[in-house]
């Protein structure tokens, strides 16, 4: 038995690790995760230029989430009644179980480009490290709604 507080990936301890983090045997915390039932789906207008990078940099974020596994599907909105329906706000859109983690209040569905703050400034794409923040958060999320609530006994 190893002493102190050590966290377990697939039966082998990962010392000092945390949840989210890369310890000595792969990311910590992905044993928690369901992969198989996250849906995941990127929204485009026709001819995005930007399809081919969101996709590139999600299939990225999936990696390192300890997700390589999960896929996605990538949707074309063409007309404005179905950009209201998905809660479309501009190419591209990225829903995480139907999320926007992205979402900015305020901001009406459209058919349009669409921008999305990053650390080196404005860009048509998030970056690799938020997109990997937000599947990290809705995988927990899905974990939170999904365990099973304990009750204390009288």
């Amino acid at each position: 038995m190893i002493p102190g507080p050590h966290r377990m990936k697939g039966g082998s301890p990962q010392l000092g690790v945390l949840p989210g983090q890369v310890g000595p045997f792969g990311p910590y915390g992905a044993e928690a995760r369901d992969p198989g039932d996250m849906e995941i789906e990127v929204l485009v207008v026709p001819d995005c230029p930007n399809r081919q990078l969101t996709e590139e940099r999600l299939r990225q974020a999936l990696d390192a989430a300890g997700l390589g596994t999960t896929g996605f599907t990538t949707r074309v909105v063409a007309d404005q009644a179905e950009a209201e329906r998905s809660g479309f706000t501009g190419s591209p859109t990225i829903l995480l179980d139907g999320r926007d983690p992205f979402a900015e209040p305020g901001v009406p569905p459209a058919l349009t480009c669409r921008i999305y703050r990053t650390p080196t400034g404005l860009a048509g794409v998030p970056d690799a490290d938020r997109l990997r923040e937000a599947l990290d958060a809705a995988a927990t999320d899905r974990n939170d709604r999904t365990a099973p609530t304990l009750r204390a006994e009288p």
